[in-house]
């Protein structure tokens, strides 16, 4: 980098169930708002695998958990259709349009941010990145995934939950977060959603900052 030039963090953006990246770059121009003076790039994908029987907008998962193509948060399941699709998604994310610095992930894109940071410890992975915030997480009810959780991951990471979240209960985010060596968390007392006001922005300021000295 030359010298007096600002470091620009690249940040990869994955939506939660139900929705889309335009959906998701929507529903969070208050959270970009809330960190415009810190150097960001924030890179918005889309799922592979479209919710089927949607009359409305076209909405997105990263996975399926039943036969009939839907997908239920807390409950396990052996059943889990189009997880390699999304896989070999992310790896072609990551190299054309990385690299990246770090992951900005809501509910279902946070639990599959948990499996792609157990992942970016891997040596040699295409799936590399220093840091991820995940918003409403959850560790994944998937029995493929459980090996994901083996060992503790070393990935730096942000988790932020509501205390009244009633689609994904603050204590599944709690509990993901003891699979992390260096997690820094906070609860915010709204739902299912990503929290962007003033009283919230210092946290994302704080945890960003580490990675831009």
């Amino acid at each position: 980098m030359a010298e007096g030039t600002q470091k620009v963090l690249k940040i990869l953006c994955i939506h939660g169930y139900r929705q889309s990246g335009k959906i998701f770059r929507d529903k969070t121009g208050s959270f970009r708002k809330s960190l415009k003076k810190l150097p960001l790039e924030f890179v918005y994908i889309t799922a592979p695998n479209r919710i089927p029987n949607v009359e409305d907008e076209e909405q997105y998962g990263w996975w399926f958990s039943t036969e009939e193509n839907t997908y239920d948060p807390l409950t396990k399941s052996r059943y889990c259709k189009g997880y390699e699709t999304t896989i070999n998604s992310i790896r072609d994310v990551f190299q054309k349009q990385g690299p990246f610095d770090g992951i900005f992930s809501f509910s279902q894109g946070a639990s599959l941010t948990s499996l792609l940071c157990a992942m970016n410890d891997e040596e040699g992975s295409v799936i590399n990145f220093k840091f991820a915030i995940m918003v409403a997480g959850f560790r994944s009810r998937s029995t493929q995934h459980d090996m994901f959780y083996e060992n503790r991951i070393k990935c730096s990471t942000l988790h932020v939950y509501g205390e009244t979240d009633q689609v994904i209960p603050k204590e599944n985010s709690v509990k993901l977060v003891e699979y992390f060596d260096n997690p820094v968390t906070h609860c915010h007392p709204g739902g299912h959603f990503v929290p962007a006001s003033s009283q919230h922005k210092q946290v994302y300021v704080d945890f960003i900052q580490r990675f831009l000295s």
